[in-house]
């Protein structure tokens, strides 16, 4: 939410393979990165920063999948730096034909460089660092960096300040490992705010976990430990003992493993869980491994999970199309066939309804890859759509073919999907006529602004009448529209369209936004590009809230995407020393401005008062005291008990405001959190708040 303010394995030879200095590919120089980090890691924000870990993370990993590796660690050190700890064959160290300097220092210090691009004599068959940036990248993006390889025997080291080695390569000692250290320090002066998340790390590389079987990662977090870490003896910092916060991943199950673990808090539809993996030869083309698993669960979000040589594509790609064409293909086959569909069921399933409830996770792995952009979100290889369509297909219809029981299940909860599709469309049919939406029947308590233009137009969303008449009042005519909401809002969470647009309040509210909702859904017609949600500061309000971004969250995603949606910060305090008038919006800030506790300020001023007026006031602290200006504190406990000044002034005004921005960081863990919260099952919701109790900031 941003805020906007005025155990080792022995490697076969024949495993190994061809892997030296020749195998280490130049394209071109390093210059590029510091000036503009964001082409390479997106951006220089909490993400970008992130990427920093997971691009040398998926260097090991790549050893890992070519089997060379099976271990991993990762540590989070003092002084904001990183090491990432793999036992592969470590990064080649002799020196480089091209580039005459060690292979080692090439791959660090070139931008393209690596041994992802050389085809079949390549250093690995599958890689998910395709571009071979990501250690140059880090480099460069680092004050300070170290690569230590333990290879043949020997130890090699180098060290580096923003790209630049301070040394040659050199060789400090003899090494009974194998495998490659990488540490790193980002640049404060690249970065916003260097502050690794540890759950965003763990939440991380156990989904690597998953897609690696027999890959053990290792996670720690040593960033307050107060003793000396010898990290130039040590190989391992697991092997150290140190008394930290730890983690460690290891799946055999692999994506089924992974299912269960997105699943934990869902009920599942049928029992037999899903799964395929195959190898998709073609003629011509690149051969493609193909992993699916599939669950259906009684919910009706999808959940689609999609790697491309285990880098997430959080915009999907050609997989997923491939998948989503065989999945609705298949079912609707399957229901047909066994007369499972009438025949008024005219068109039968469409992908919305086989997509309702289903948890899949896709990985492919293909040699020669293609994504769009350096941060891999998108997965363009052409070949992947048909390898995933075939080999999925072809199993997926074995799978219901061999658990009855399972399809049938399955079936069934798609014809209610389908059913509940037909009544949502008659209903906002009837809801959402063309004037409706073009503005000619906005709804009666809207109080609309006067701008035409959605680039400056906003939207108050705010809690009953009262707090709406005050804001109506307080607010800028030209650019602010003011909706009240009466009491709480439908949970939509588990409702399904018809049921609603049948609840006023949240049919209010798609009208007055305008831009339809489902399918219809066009952002592009939004009337608003500020949606502001201001309720008061009490558990109603807070509930409130929720309601209203769990409708925005399931409904209304790309408005949050594209950064519309806002929470309004209203002053829990009014201050009033002497003259002066201050207004403070936490307890701390409160007590800042008076100086003490407010309770005891008014004891102890009162009680100076009297003492100086008894003696005179001959003592000179007591006089002071004395002349102290009166302070009085008022408690907001709701909009409505401001008048319209205050409102504007603390509250509407874009100069004097505070609002705080919804950003959706982790899709997959804001999709868990409503689940739990805003779902059916109560005992994830009962085991959240217990695990997070201590957590809340509770005004009783």
């Amino acid at each position: 939410m941003a805020e906007e303010k005025g155990k080792k394995q022995s490697k076969s030879s024949s495993a190994v393979g061809k892997y030296g200095a020749e195998e280490i590919s130049v394209l071109e120089g390093l210059e590029p990165v510091r000036k503009r980090p964001g082409m390479y890691i997106g951006s220089t924000g909490p993400d970008g920063l992130h990427h920093l870990i997971w691009e040398i993370f998926d260097n090991s990993r790549d050893e890992a999948m070519g089997g060379f590796a099976d271990r991993i660690e990762v540590a989070l050190l003092p002084g904001n730096r990183v090491r990432v700890v793999d036992n592969g064959r470590g990064i080649p160290v002799d020196i480089h034909s091209k580039t005459k300097v060690s292979a080692l220092e090439t791959v660090m210090t070139t931008l393209h460089a690596g041994g992802k691009f050389g085809g079949e004599e390549s250093g690995y068959k599958v890689s998910g660092g395709l571009h071979g940036v990501g250690a140059s990248v880090v480099n460069a993006l680092s004050v300070y960096a170290k690569a230590e390889v333990h290879r043949e025997g020997g130890k090699h080291v180098q060290e580096y300040s923003i790209g630049v080695p301070k040394s040659k390569v050199k060789k400090v000692g003899t090494s009974k490992e194998h495998g490659t250290i990488i540490t790193f320090e980002p640049d404060v002066t690249i970065f916003k705010e260097v502050k690794f998340n540890w759950d965003t790390i763990v939440s991380h590389l156990r989904q690597q976990a998953y897609l690696v079987k027999g890959l053990r990662i290792r996670i720690i977090d040593a960033r307050a430990y107060t003793g000396k870490i010898d990290t130039d003896d040590a190989y391992w910092l697991e092997d150290l003992g140190l008394e930290v916060p730890s983690m460690s991943f290891y799946f055999e199950g692999g994506l089924m493993s992974f299912i269960q673990f997105t699943n934990r808090f869902q009920k599942p539809i049928h029992e037999h869980i899903f799964y395929i993996e195959k190898e998709h030869k073609t003629e011509g083309a690149q051969d493609v491994s193909v992993e699916v698993a599939l669950q259906y669960i009684d919910d009706m979000s999808e959940r689609i999970i999609p790697f491309a040589n285990n880098i997430y594509n959080g915009e999907g790609g050609t997989h997923v199309t491939g998948f989503k064409t065989a999945l609705t293909r298949l079912l609707n086959s399957y229901a047909k066939k066994n007369n499972y569909l009438k025949e008024s069921d005219t068109g039968g399933f469409i992908g919305d309804d086989v997509l309702e409830g289903v948890t899949a996770i896709i990985s492919v792995k293909l040699r020669e890859i293609q994504f769009e952009g350096q941060t891999k979100a998108k997965l363009g290889s052409v070949e992947a759509q048909s390898a995933v369509a075939t080999v999925f297909g072809e199993a997926f219809a074995e799978y219901l073919e061999e658990h009855p029981d399972d399809a049938k299940k399955i079936i069934n909860k798609l014809i209610i999907a389908m059913n509940a599709r037909k009544a949502a469309k008659a209903a906002k049919d009837s809801v959402l006529r063309k004037g409706a939406l073009e503005g000619l029947t906005l709804p009666g308590k809207l109080t609309d602004c006067q701008s035409k233009s959605a680039e400056e137009s906003e939207i108050f969303i705010v809690e009953g009448d009262s707090a709406g008449g005050t804001a109506k009042m307080g607010r800028d005519r030209r650019t602010q529209a003011v909706l009240p909401l009466r009491g709480k809002i439908l949970n939509v969470e588990r409702a399904r369209l018809d049921k609603m647009l049948a609840s006023q309040e949240v049919k209010n509210l798609v009208i007055a936004m305008g831009a339809s909702i489902g399918n219809t859904f066009d952002i592009v017609k939004m009337r608003y590009h500020k949606i502001i949600i201001a309720t008061d500061a009490d558990v109603d309000g807070a509930h409130i809230r929720t309601l209203l971004l769990t409708l925005f969250y399931r409904y209304f995603r790309p408005i949050i995407d594209a950064g519309y949606v806002y929470i309004a910060q209203p002053p829990l305090y009014k201050i009033k020393k002497g003259k002066e008038i201050f207004y403070a919006y936490s307890d701390e800030e409160r007590d800042k401005i008076v100086g003490k506790d407010a309770p005891e300020l008014e004891e102890l001023l009162a009680a100076a008062a009297e003492q100086a007026a008894e003696e005179g006031a001959e003592d000179e602290e007591t006089k002071a005291i004395a002349r102290a200006p009166k302070v009085s504190i008022q408690r907001y406990k709701g909009l409505g008990e401001m008048n319209a000044e205050e409102l504007h002034e603390t509250t509407m005004h874009p100069a004097t405001r505070t609002l705080k921005q919804v950003s959706i960081e982790d899709a997959a863990e804001a999709d868990k959190v409503f689940d739990i919260l805003m779902g059916s099952e109560v005992p994830p919701r009962k085991s959240f708040i217990q695990s997070n109790a201590k957590m809340a900031n509770l005004d009783i």
